[in-house]
């Protein structure tokens, strides 16, 4: 039988839950100091971008409201023009760097309509290629990641595309 390694994912399966219901990753992360540790990819006024710890695909980001907001009526016209001008330049900067064939984009609002975080809006931006979809999910209920986070993160960060597009 052959075996993919796939250790990024024992974060995922083995963690505790957390001891506040309430705790949000994305502020947690845009707290912290280290962006490379909590994959803050960018920061703008009023939105930031992070990595999906757990991808869907290659390249899958996030772009949420610097502050916690969980409703779009939330959002002032500031926030949602930042929001929507910097989700453009991440896909135009995921395009220029990983050539996908195209992206899903989205938002899921509330836990019924499958938001993780329903506290906190993000939007999801994840690439797609073709041939991305393959037997692993169906036989093996395995999704297969071939870039590390902390690739993708030096990737957005060194070009210097991502603050300055």
């Amino acid at each position: 039988m052959d075996q993919l390694w796939a250790p990024w994912r024992l974060d995922y399966v083995a963690k505790p839950t957390p001891s506040k219901p309430d705790e949000c990753f994305i502020c947690s992360g845009l707290a912290g100091t280290n962006d490379r540790q909590n994959l803050v990819a960018l920061r703008t006024p009023v939105s930031a971008v992070v990595l999906n710890r757990f991808p869907y695909n290659n390249g899958h980001l996030l772009v949420a409201p610097r502050a916690h907001k969980g409703r779009l009526e939330e959002l002032d016209s500031a926030e949602m023009l930042d929001l929507m001008e910097t989700l453009r330049k991440m896909t135009a900067l995921l395009q220029d760097l990983m050539k996908p064939d195209g992206f899903n984009i989205g938002l899921n609002l509330g836990k019924v309509a499958g938001a993780g975080l329903p506290g906190h809006l993000h939007w999801h931006i994840v690439p797609r290629w073709n041939g991305d979809t393959n037997f692993m999910p169906v036989l093996g209920d395995t999704k297969v990641i071939s870039q590390s986070l902390d690739s993708l993160w030096q990737m957005l960060t060194s070009t210097g595309k991502a603050a300055s597009s």
